[in-house]
């Protein structure tokens, strides 16, 4: 249901729904469009504002979208988006970590200096976020520090195998660090144990196998993040 604007672009409520109802559209449009991706933080008060009530009917509609499973509530968190197909995110990490572990491995050899550095300087910079942590940030930059490690890989279609899993979790990936972000700080140390591993010319299974249960490391405290929530 598509709720009326103002010229101004604020939205009108239709007769016959209460400011928690047109909250709960207004919200829930966002959530289908992916304009309010899977663990963006739903922050009521700016809810508020733009919808131009109080906090109270947004609290309302945050509750109602929670009830069906569309918003996820943390204590000491607050409100965020909810993963969305949780069993595709679940596959799908498990593609990456396999195709990624081979890939890095197999790239190993051929990572230079330059490479190592620039690996290095994104790990720094991601331990440096981790003060102020930002998910959204927090992934991209991960992702383009695994892209230095993989992208050496000389089979090229195992590179757009990778490449491709990484576009198939799209936003998902997001939600990952948002409900588990104590897995942001375990993850950059993992980082520094794969590039120790890559500069010392450790054999390419170890290279494949701590690439690999760094992914399958996240997932699990996602999982598990889960779970607790519904405990």
């Amino acid at each position: 249901m598509t709720t009326a604007v103002s010229a101004s672009g604020t939205p009108v409520p239709a007769a016959n729904l209460s400011k928690a109802q047109t909250a709960y559209h207004w919200i829930k449009e966002r959530i289908s469009t992916q304009e309010y991706a899977p663990g963006y933080r739903l922050v009521l008060s700016t809810i508020a504002t733009d919808l131009e009530m109080s906090v109270v009917p947004v609290r309302e509609a945050i509750r109602q979208l929670e009830a069906e499973g569309l918003v996820t509530f943390t204590r000491n968190v607050g409100a965020h988006v909810s993963m969305v197909d949780g069993s595709r995110y679940r596959a799908s990490m498990e593609t990456l970590g396999v195709l990624e572990g081979a890939a890095t491995a197999m790239a190993a050899p051929h990572i230079d200096p330059e490479d190592l550095e620039k690996a290095r300087e994104l790990n720094a910079r991601m331990e440096a976020s981790l003060t102020d942590f930002d998910p959204h940030t927090f992934t991209e930059t991960n992702h383009q520090f695994h892209r230095v490690l993989f992208d050496r890989c000389p089979n090229e279609r195992l590179n757009e195998l990778v490449n491709a899993e990484w576009e198939r979790l799209g936003h998902l990936r997001d939600s990952t660090f948002t409900f588990v972000p104590d897995r942001a700080r375990e993850s950059v140390q993992e980082h520094t144990r794969i590039l120790e591993l890559i500069e010392s010319g450790a054999p390419a299974h170890q290279i494949e196998q701590a690439a690999r249960e760094h992914r399958t490391s996240t997932l699990r405290s996602y999982l598990q993040a889960q779970e607790d929530s519904h405990d």
